[in-house]
């Protein structure tokens, strides 16, 4: 018999599959495990700190850039004095706590603004040597930490000077939210700045007290279990195709305070793209993210759930498993034998026939053939009546009777039963940080913006009214090369025409191009928004640096895991940028978002706050919509970040029960269509073949060569018949001829 074939191994793998299935069932349906703190906020804290990684390295690296960009840009002009180069460097960037010039030579400071810049810790020697201006970090005697950024201004017959920038390593636009805290550690888990903890004089009692001095003691554990983590390297940390975050990043749980329990998220700084590597992403810095949360003691289902579903399976198994084998399988075999008996000449005992089906009329047939080897007429034996009721049931009738009993469990599981309807209950926490997140990312975008507002207003007061066009296409060519945030930049007169172009062809038409406003959106109606920056040259009667900002770059800052579909609007409240598909200028999906986007945009004292809401509404969701907040350029444009996501994907434990449950249905289900058809296939339908087959050769078919399709049972007795048809082909040819009567002949007289 073939091993793939025949009706024996589909039943046994039947069988196989549904006993494993109901220990499946048992130890999955059954865990009765508390809920505790849920993986998804767990996750979620992953996530906070991937973000606050994401953006500690955007500042680091936008930070070193600007500096060694604006020494080029100054170097390439008229030799000005150090307190010009830092009085314009502060006019157009805020983001450092002090700047220094030095001289190089004699290490003479020229020029300094704002905190003194540690400039003793800077040997001016090492400079010239390999990646000699390299940033570096610089302990403050108060403990504090700087990163140091250089670049060099560089004149012909002038004297090396170093332009030193010192910043601290605080994080720009993390919304924090409350009971939350963050932290920069370094490689050997040393926590080098922090946020979120109060310090401990401000406690107003003993409790408060102890409170934050245990905060910072969990936080520095956190910190020190980060660093080992840390070094291994980011394709071991995550699940083989997971994806995500390029960095080492993850999850860490922390011990109880009263109700509540400290959960931390880590991830070191790593750069954008796979094998790129950055300034920030090199000084082996990690950020953790900790947050206090009420730790769930309720049970989300019992054990007696588990054990009733695989107990039931196996009795609906057993019952299924047990049809197919009295009705399909045994009768199958016994004709497989009595046709055998056929074939060896034991013709003596009548055909046992079987009760059911085709399995019947082949009984019958063969029964009939039985007679006619005994040497009596394929008329003399008659055809045999057809069956009628429960005999008449088929093996396709009881293979779908068999199927209605597994469907009959695996149903409901996918259906109906432990369902995670609108009672599931969401922790509260998994809505906070939506909507911190998603007001770290609407920083984010404001950020990009503005700081695309202010390289266009350094390059354009350094082009000035002596600037020829060749220079000014190098200038242009260097900045566009070093910005991937433009797609053109251009040089335009007071009438919008072009003097000096970069990158693609504008969008802008020639008669918006000039205008007040820094930052504009146009486009409406089109097919795309045309985000534009523009920086008036100083000295050249009117004439602008425009620079029209790329969709894609816009769309990559609102690509984060964990937050579903985001959006950024405009003050209408129309899509302009997605981290999904979307087509500009359209509305927000439903008039919920809208009025979430709405309402966060309403000034609640000086300025919008964000929001978050847990709609229940055709289907459990998460919201967030937070507006642009802060100074700079980009806040006049109205905007606003606006995300959702379904709350059946995250890892909550009611849709956790939930999946399993459905995932133990469609298994269930996989099982019995699989076998089943199986069966249907190699059985079924060749068996109601033979069966046509076997009632011709009885009704004295003759001629028709029966010729097996499988190695299996049917094949088996298809193969008996067709040497019984031989025999009784044989035994017509032995039997004497008759031969006609003579006819009188009549002779006349």
């Amino acid at each position: 018999m073939s091993l793939i074939g025949g009706i024996r191994p589909p039943i046994a793998v039947l069988s196989a599959l549904l006993l494993a299935l109901a220990a499946l069932t048992v130890l999955v349906l059954g865990d009765a495990d508390n809920a505790g703190v849920p993986k998804a906020v767990l996750t979620s804290q992953q996530h906070f700190a991937e973000d606050g990684a994401i953006a500690l390295r955007a500042s680091i690296d936008e930070s070193v850039t600007d500096v060694t960009r604006s020494a080029a840009l100054f170097s390439a002009g008229q030799p000005v004095s150090g307190d010009a180069v830092l009085d314009k460097l502060g006019s157009t960037y805020q983001k450092w706590m002090g700047t220094a010039v030095v001289e190089i030579r004699t290490g003479k400071l020229l020029a300094a603004r704002g905190e003194t810049v540690p400039l003793t810790d800077v040997d001016t020697s090492s400079l010239s040597g390999e990646n000699g201006l390299a940033p570096r970090m610089v302990r403050l005697k108060n403990g504090e930490v700087r990163l140091l950024s250089f670049g060099l201004l560089n004149w012909p017959g002038r004297p090396q000077l170093l332009l030193v920038a010192s910043r601290n390593l605080k994080f720009p636009g993390i919304s924090l939210g409350q009971f939350r805290s963050i932290a920069v550690a370094d490689a050997s888990g040393a926590i080098l700045s922090s946020d979120g903890i109060a310090e401990p004089e401000s406690a107003h009692n003993r409790i408060d007290r102890k409170d934050i001095k245990d905060s910072r003691k969990q936080l520095a554990d956190f910190a020190r279990q980060s660093a080992g983590e840390a070094r291994q390297d980011p394709r071991s940390s995550k699940e083989p195709g997971s994806g995500g975050y390029q960095g080492v990043s993850g999850s860490l749980l922390g011990g109880m305070l009263l109700s509540d329990r400290s959960v931390a998220g880590y991830a070191t700084l790593a750069p954008p793209s796979p094998g790129e590597t950055t300034t920030a992403s090199g000084l082996g810095l990690s950020v953790i993210a900790m947050v206090k949360v009420t730790e769930e003691s309720a049970r989300v289902h019992s054990p007696v759930f588990g054990l009733l579903a695989g107990g039931s399976l196996l009795v609906i198994g057993a019952l299924a498993v047990a049809v197919l084998l009295g009705t399909v399988q045994r009768p199958l075999i016994r004709l497989f034998l009595e046709s055998r008996r056929l074939t060896r000449g034991d013709l003596n005992r009548p055909v046992t026939v079987p009760g059911y089906g085709e399995a019947h009329r082949v009984g019958a047939a063969l029964e009939r053939l039985r007679r006619q080897l005994l040497g009596e007429g394929a008329g003399t034996t008659g055809p045999e009546p057809r069956p009628r009721g429960v005999r008449r049931i088929g093996t396709r009738a009881l293979l779908a009777i068999c199927a209605v009993l597994l469907l009959a469990w695996s149903a409901p599981l996918m259906l109906l039963v432990n369902r995670a309807d609108r009672t599931a209950e969401v922790p509260r926490q998994l809505v906070n940080d939506q909507r911190e997140r998603t007001d770290t990312l609407s920083d984010r975008v404001r950020r990009a913006l503005n700081e695309g507002d202010a390289d266009l207003q350094s390059v354009a007061s350094l082009i000035g009214d002596r600037t020829t066009p060749e220079d000014m296409e190098r200038v242009l060519e260097r900045t566009y090369n070093e910005n991937q945030r433009y797609r053109s930049l251009y040089v335009v007169g007071s009438d919008g025409a072009i003097q000096a172009r970069e990158g693609k062809k504008p969008q802008v038409t020639q008669s918006k191009r000039v205008s007040s406003t820094p930052l504009r959106l146009l486009g409406h109606g089109g097919r795309q928004p045309v985000v534009v920056a523009a920086a008036e040259i100083p000295g050249r009667a009117g004439a602008e640096l425009v620079g029209e900002f790329r969709v894609p770059f816009l769309n990559a800052l609102l690509t984060r895991p964990g937050l579903g579909v985001v959006r950024l609007v405009d003050d209408r409240g129309q899509v302009i940028a997605g981290n999904t598909g979307f087509l500009a200028f359209q509305s927000l999906p439903d008039g919920h978002l809208r009025d979430l986007a709405a309402a966060s945009a309403q000034r609640l004292g000086k300025k919008p706050r964000p929001s978050g809401v847990l709609y229940r509404e055709n289907g459990v969701r998460i919201a967030a919509a937070a507006p642009f907040s802060g100074s700079g350029a980009a806040e006049p444009l109205g905007w606003s970040v606006v995300s959702w996501q379904p709350v059946d994907r995250l890892a909550i434990p009611q849709y956790e029960a939930q999946n399993r449950t459905v995932l133990a249905g469609l298994l269930g289900a996989a099982a019995a269509v699989a076998c089943l058809g199986w069966l249907h296939i190699v059985v079924a339908r060749p068996l109601r073949t033979l069966a046509d087959r076997a009632e011709a050769l009885a009704d004295g078919d003759r001629k028709t060569v029966l010729f097996p399709q499988h190695h299996d049972e049917v094949g088996a007795v298809t193969r008996s018949l067709e040497l019984v048809r031989q025999q009784l082909q044989d035994q017509r040819r032995q039997q004497p001829r008759r031969t006609p009567p003579q006819s009188q002949q009549y002779t006349r007289n």
